[in-house]
Parts: C-alpha cells; sequence; structure tokens
C-alpha cells in the first residue's frame, strides 16, 4: 500500500507541477480581454443571468459552486488578459452552463457529493479506529468487516472520479469551443488553450486511477484475508 501511495504521489507532483509550468508559459500570451470578461461574456452568450463571478484568493484554486452559482476565480485568472487565464475561465464557465442546461453527468456527479462525504467521514471513523492498534481491533470491528467498509467507500470515491472526468472534459471542449467562436483563440493560440485544459484533465486522470488502484488493494486485502 505505502509503495502505492508513493507511485501515485510522484505521478500527481510531477503532473502538478507540469500544469503550474504550462499554466506560467501561457501566461505570456496575451489576448483580448480578462478571465472575468470572458466568463461574464460566455454567460451572456448562453443567456445565463443568474450566476456570479467573483475573485478568491491562491493559486488554481479556480471553481464553479452550484450551490450558491458563483464562479470563484483566482486573482490571476481574474484579471489576466491572457490565453492561461481565458482558458481556465472559460472552463469554469462551462461548468456553470452545464449546471443550467442539465448537463447528466453533472447532475450524477451532483447526486454523488453526498455519498461522497458520508464515505469519507465513514473511512475516517474506520482508520482512527484501526490505528488504535491491531489487538484491539477484533473487539471493536472484525477486520473483514472493516474492510467491506473500506471497500464500499472507495468504490463510491472511485465511480465519483470517474464520473468526473467527462465533466471536466465537456467543460472543457465547451470553453474551446467558445473561444474559438469568439475568436478570442486561433491557430496557435488555440493549441495553447487546449494545451493547457489537456494537462489540467490529466490531475483527474491521475486522481481516478489512483483511486481505482486503491480500491482494487483493498479488495485484494479481502480476497487474501479469507486464506
Amino acid at each position: 500500500m505505502i509503495i502505492l501511495f508513493i507511485i501515485f504521489a510522484v505521478i500527481s507532483y510531477l503532473v502538478s507541477h507540469r500544469l503550474k509550468s504550462k499554466f506560467a508559459k501561457y501566461q505570456q500570451v496575451g489576448v483580448n480581454m480578462s478571465g472575468a470578461e470572458a466568463a461574464q461574456k460566455m454567460l451572456y452568450d448562453n443567456g445565463i443571468y443568474d450566476v456570479t463571478i467573483r475573485p478568491v484568493d491562491g493559486t488554481l484554486t479556480d471553481h464553479y459552486n452550484p450551490t450558491d452559482k458563483t464562479i470563484n476565480l483566482s486573482n490571476d485568472v481574474y484579471y489576466g488578459r491572457n490565453i492561461s487565464a481565458v482558458a481556465v475561465a472559460a472552463h469554469e464557465t462551462g461548468h456553470a452552463v452545464q449546471h443550467a442546461t442539465a448537463y447528466s453527468m453533472l447532475e450524477l456527479r451532483t447526486m454523488l457529493v453526498p455519498l461522497q462525504n458520508v464515505s469519507s467521514r465513514v473511512l475516517n471513523v474506520i482508520f482512527w479506529i484501526m490505528l488504535i492498534g491491531s489487538f484491539m481491533l477484533p473487539s471493536l470491528l472484525p477486520y473483514r468487516f472493516a474492510l467491506l467498509i473500506i471497500i464500499a467507500a472507495y468504490a463510491i470515491f472511485t465511480i465519483f472520479a470517474f464520473v468526473t472526468l467527462p465533466v471536466e472534459i465537456n467543460a472543457s471542449q465547451r470553453a474551446v469551443n467558445w473561444l474559438t467562436d469568439k475568436g478570442v483563440i486561433v491557430g496557435e493560440t488555440r493549441e495553447n488553450a487546449i494545451d493547457a485544459l489537456k494537462w489540467a484533465a490529466y490531475t483527474y486522470v491521475v486522481a481516478a486511477l489512483s483511486s481505482l488502484a486503491t480500491l482494487v488493494y483493498y479488495i485484494f486485502q479481502y480476497s487474501r484475508s479469507n486464506d
């Protein structure tokens, strides 16, 4: 398990490092509107007038919140007038468009959020019990039953992670299509935007594969515990 964790931690670090370098590179390529302006125009072009765009602290902290209908853009993206800024802003706006049009995979992902949250809390309790000591585990929670709970939790995490992939890919496709149609990105700048969003998507791919690998590991542990 430790080796598995290290492998995916290294892969995650490398992808994250590459993503940051890509965004830094494309921040040097200017365009004719800021991230906030791109998000606002994309919303209006899709007939959406009830979503608020606001700046937030941090780097790559950009996200769409369907609960309060807000597009939250990091300062570099909100005020930036470059490929990275408009690509990220349009991507997050893509999520707002998904929400407004009841995109099926986003709705499925939203339905899974409560299950994911409950699974996370249950998993924390199980791991705390296991940390108390294996000598106390049988009296608190049978080992095989604990493994079943862990497997169920990671099954939900894995489903959530893989459902997230088409949601993110679709949001990026919407972003690139809109930016291209409006002439914000053309030729090489279009390829730059696609490249930046591609590396952002890779972070979700790594997360999904990591979750799947962990699930398989615990299934294997459960099958061995019966020997």
